[in-house]
């Protein structure tokens, strides 16, 4: 075995998760993730913890959602029981077929997801994270060999996450303190409000509410979004491709949409809900290890000189106690780049400049 899977599993364990002796831990293993599940089944096993392991695969769900007449159940309970007495669930993602759910109506997913509405809560009740294993698929998505794609996710995945949680820790304070944020490049003109809201700064690991690994972004939950934005970074949104996205916002709310490819996708997304018309998330992508666009939302959202925007549900960790933020059934990231001529305000000030943070 790579030893760079052993120290990935290492990575996700002790700094990630933070998994302690006697923790009960889910681990969902991706079809294509069998080798970093073995790494982890041994660490978690070292620290003492519980091992609980689940299959997942776009094959096995697009059989099931297919054959299915649509009438979910509502949270099945031994579904929602396990997460609920789960302390951690680490999600192994490495898929085998990127587009293996392409065909499944659109109706049906969001049925399914509507359906399991607090067993997805319960899992974001615990010390969640997401990571991704490196997979053949994976690597012909991102148009790379499988070696170069190898080295691109753990440059990206196996960094010095202490560093920059440090250098990170400048723009959540920016953030903190801010209660408008303004968004300019090419095809963007978006504000939005911060006030009052708290920023995530996602060092890859819970401690720091962070629940991806590789992270590197600092994110906030924004409100009363005004303007037009363009997301020119393209990227697959459930198993379909979506490039070159415009957005228009009043009050608020999406008013009006169109895109290049997959505009059809993104009305299926913005109809799943009320909450599915607001954002729920704006990210600044700082990890600089992450070099390049892979059409991996894992990666690409974190890419230093990008900002993202989610259109759906909001993170708890980013609104004040008792106050509920914007409730949807999906969450959909969107990119955009900021390179020559863009600039990031809060409250007037520049922050980030020609994609480069002033402290740069």
């Amino acid at each position: 075995m790579d030893e760079r899977v052993r120290e990935h599993a290492r990575t996700l364990v002790d700094w990630s998760a933070r998994i302690e002796a006697g923790d009960d831990v889910v681990v969902q293993v991706d079809e294509g993730a069998h080798d970093l599940a073995v790494a982890v089944a041994a660490h978690l096993g070292t620290r003492g913890a519980n091992l609980l392991s689940t299959y997942s695969s776009a094959e096995l769900r697009r059989a099931y959602l297919r054959a299915h007449d649509g009438a979910f159940d509502a949270d099945p309970e031994y579904e929602l029981a396990m997460y609920e007495r789960a302390d951690s669930v680490l999600i192994l993602k490495g898929s085998t077929n990127t587009a293996g759910t392409a065909d499944v109506p659109s109706e049906r997913r969001q049925a399914h997801s509507k359906a399991r509405r607090a067993i997805r809560e319960a899992r974001l009740h615990t010390d969640w994270v997401s990571t991704q294993h490196p997979t053949r698929a994976m690597a012909q998505q991102a148009g790379m060999a499988y070696e170069a794609y190898e080295d691109f996710v753990y440059d990206a995945t196996l960094r010095d996450w202490e560093a920059l949680a440090e250098e990170q820790a400048q723009l959540k304070e920016l953030l903190d303190a801010g209660d408008t944020v303004r968004i300019v490049t090419d095809g963007t003109d978006l504000t939005m409000s911060i006030e009052g809201r708290t920023a995530v700064n996602s060092a890859a690991s819970v401690a720091y509410d962070s629940h991806n690994l590789p992270s590197g972004e600092v994110f906030t939950a924004p409100e009363g979004t005004e303007g037009v934005v363009t997301f020119d970074v393209p990227m697959t949104i459930q198993g379909r491709r979506v490039r070159d996205v415009e957005l228009t916002f009043e009050d608020g709310v999406v008013v009006d949409f169109a895109a290049e490819q997959g505009e059809a996708v993104i009305e299926e997304v913005l109809a799943t809900d009320d909450g599915a018309r607001r954002l729920g998330e704006l990210g600044i992508g700082m990890n600089r290890g992450v070099d390049r666009v892979t059409d991996n939302i894992l990666f690409d959202e974190k890419m230093g000189g990008t900002v993202h925007l989610a259109l759906g549900r909001a993170y708890d960790a980013c609104l004040p106690d008792g106050v509920a933020g914007n409730d949807s059934a999906v969450h959909e990231d969107l990119i955009t780049t900021m390179g020559a001529g863009s600039r990031l305000e809060v409250d007037g000030d520049v922050v980030q400049e020609d994609g480069k943070f002033r402290w740069e």
